[in-house]
């Protein structure tokens, strides 16, 4: 089949391309033509008419936990994978804190099959050490082999600084960074940030220090073993600073952070509203406004959704013992846009580093290039539409968010890539 996208804006700062009103002829999977196209070359083709929307890389999203194996009942990689092209994602890397962890070929090997014809690329994140425990390493190499693109216990920071330098010492030659989990397990356990709302809310507390102390000792042993850390969901004012000094220093440590984390603060948890409940916590607005200026000037460099699907068993109990995380895949295009875009914190092109450019070169995943020849992996964005959030239409097979009937604005019209194309919530091959 042949496809036209008519009368598009092409952006991929990669590229250092911004273009409007171009057409595109897709053949085989494959970009034919990118300008003015003759009558010849739409003949038989079937035409979309995307005046006005924006054709850019496929996005990314590099923090997102499937629950397979082990939690199929909250998540699959497939239900993962239609929630992330719901999305507007082209690529999600998955996190290892599955049942069994990823710490194994096999494991790694089960995740990329059952994705392999899905549009959606799938890329695993290994465990840095067996079952997440924090003691002996995970066989980093071999995994490596069997195609992870980083390791991380997240869920928890790597347990001591003796077996993060050797981890650090064994990505360090695979060219892959830690990815980390910043929290002292020693001040973790509570329910919510420590401010006056978790004394006004009568919920035990989880000190911003805890994620500072990690974050700090990350940067430390980054900079000793001349490796690269990748800090998940930073949220706390004093880390983003850390972040901040490291780069102006030349340590290899890059950060990502969440929607919530810059969306929301800890007065959210006033309505006892479970699915306000994560970790890192929501925190105060002096962190929330640190993270919009690191996220103005590059010291944060990408979005990402922390996408953690839970059972509404689960998820529906007392605040105090409800799991942490909310998914994030279905909402994160409109959050950011609404939220940085709209208010003039970041530009288009700044958002498009953020949400498709850097967490490809932090994993050392190719960027997908818009030029003839090359194969087609796009996202197509209408910036400006508006939109509420409705969790029954969501792709994931969770519905644990806080944002159900927000009103947001902006959000991916449909993506192209593996010879596919999803468009009004369907599939279709080209």
């Amino acid at each position: 089949m042949k496809v036209v996208l008519k009368d598009v804006n092409l952006v991929n700062p990669d590229q250092k391309l911004n273009e409007k009103d171009v057409s595109i002829l897709i053949e085989d999977g494959k970009y034919k033509k990118i300008g003015k196209l003759t009558e010849a070359d739409i003949k038989d083709a079937k035409i979309f008419e995307l005046k006005g929307k924006f054709v850019v890389p496929g996005l990314f999203d590099m923090h997102v936990h499937l629950r397979e194996p082990g939690r199929e009942d909250e998540e699959t990689v497939i239900t993962g994978c239609n929630a992330a092209a719901n999305g507007g994602f082209t690529g999600i890397a998955c996190m290892p804190n599955t049942e069994p962890a990823i710490d194994s070929a096999e494991v790694v090997t089960l995740i990329k099959k059952q994705s392999a014809k899905h549009l959606v690329e799938v890329y695993p994140i290994g465990a840095a050490t067996v079952d997440r425990k924090g003691e002996l390493l995970s066989p980093m190499a071999e995994l490596k082999d069997a195609g992870v693109v980083g390791f991380s216990d997240d869920g928890v920071a790597i347990k001591t600084a003796a077996i993060l330098k050797r981890a650090l010492e064994y990505a360090r030659m695979f060219n892959l960074p830690i990815i980390e989990h910043c929290e002292d397990e020693s001040l973790a356990g509570g329910a919510m940030n420590e401010s006056i709302n978790s004394t006004l809310l009568g919920l035990p507390p989880i000190p911003a220090v805890a994620e500072d102390l990690i974050v700090m000792r990350d940067i430390l042993m980054a900079e000793y073993a001349d490796a690269k850390v990748h800090i998940a969901h930073i949220s706390s004012k004093k880390s983003v600073q850390m972040v901040r000094d490291a780069k102006k220093k030349g340590i290899k440590v890059t950060a990502e952070v969440t929607p919530h984390h810059f969306t929301l603060t800890d007065d959210a948890v006033k309505t006892y509203d479970p699915n306000v409940k994560m970790n890192p916590p929501l925190r105060t607005r002096a962190d929330v406004e640190e993270i919009i200026a690191g996220l103005k000037d590059g010291t944060i460099d990408c979005i990402a959704s922390d996408h953690a699907p839970h059972s509404l068993e689960e998820k529906e109990m007392e605040f105090e013992y409800a799991p942490n995380g909310i998914i994030g895949l279905e909402t994160q295009v409109g959050l950011a846009f609404t939220e940085l875009y709209h208010k003039k914190v970041l530009t288009f092109e700044q958002m498009i580093e953020k949400l498709s450019i850097n967490p490809r070169k932090i994993l050392n995943i190719n960027i997908p290039q818009i030029k003839e020849g090359e194969l087609v992996n796009i996202t197509i964005l209408d910036p400006d539409v508006i939109w509420t959030v409705d969790k029954t239409k969501f792709k994931s097979k969770s519905v644990n968010t806080p944002f159900d009937k927000r009103l947001l604005t902006g959000k991916s019209v449909a993506l192209i890539n593996k010879n596919q194309i999803f468009i009004d919530g369907k599939f279709e091959l080209i």
